[in-house]
């Protein structure tokens, strides 16, 4: 390597960590929503659970993913595999995300979902890890869930591309239309 391609690298790397410790997530911690004006889930007390409150809830790989924002190894969620009739809900608070109609297999090792229950999730701007990418969360609770893909089978075209740990599968149900209610029960 010359001298001058050593020097721009030498001050590019610090300007790219730089840019990626001040990126939204990547640092891993929740990133923080205010309420919009209209947010049917503004007031839920689930969105008033503390850190330790969560941790005695979830399991540590759930609280890894929902509240840090982690993602679980590819192809290590038996929920991947799962063929049954039913719904998928917040692992944190249970509110139902997904139709097992919707649900499909892209081979990527993950729950995948080409819809969502409507007035379930919530969007936002993930730029961690030198790209942008649209991630979702649960709007009652706001757990990360995953992110959305433009790469899906019709009719949405979308991949909804979900982390098995932040969903709990209950057969045979259908699903219940998006609420407030569900106040989160002391453990």
């Amino acid at each position: 390597m010359t001298d001058p391609a050593r020097r721009r690298l030498l001050v590019a790397l610090p300007l790219l960590a730089a840019g990626w410790a001040c990126a939204p997530g990547a640092d891993g911690a929740a990133r923080n929503r205010p309420p919009a004006a209209d947010d049917p889930f503004a007031d839920s007390p689930w969105r008033r659970l503390t850190e330790a409150q969560w941790r005695e809830r979830l399991t540590p790989e759930q609280f890894s993913v929902l509240r840090q924002h982690a993602t679980e190894r590819a192809f290590t969620s038996p929920l991947d595999r799962e063929t049954r009739a039913g719904v998928y809900a917040c692992a944190g608070c249970g509110l139902h995300l997904f139709e097992s109609r919707t649900k499909f297999d892209s081979g990527t090792g993950w729950p995948s979902f080409f819809d969502h229950i409507p007035g379930t999730l919530g969007r936002s701007i993930d730029t961690s890890f030198f790209m942008t990418r649209t991630e979702y969360h649960c709007l009652r609770c706001l757990g990360h869930h995953g992110h959305v893909f433009p790469d899906g089978p019709r009719p949405t075209g979308l991949r909804y591309c979900n982390n098995g740990d932040a969903l709990t599968f209950l057969p045979g149900q259908l699903p219940e239309p998006a609420s407030a209610t569900g106040v989160p029960a002391p453990v």
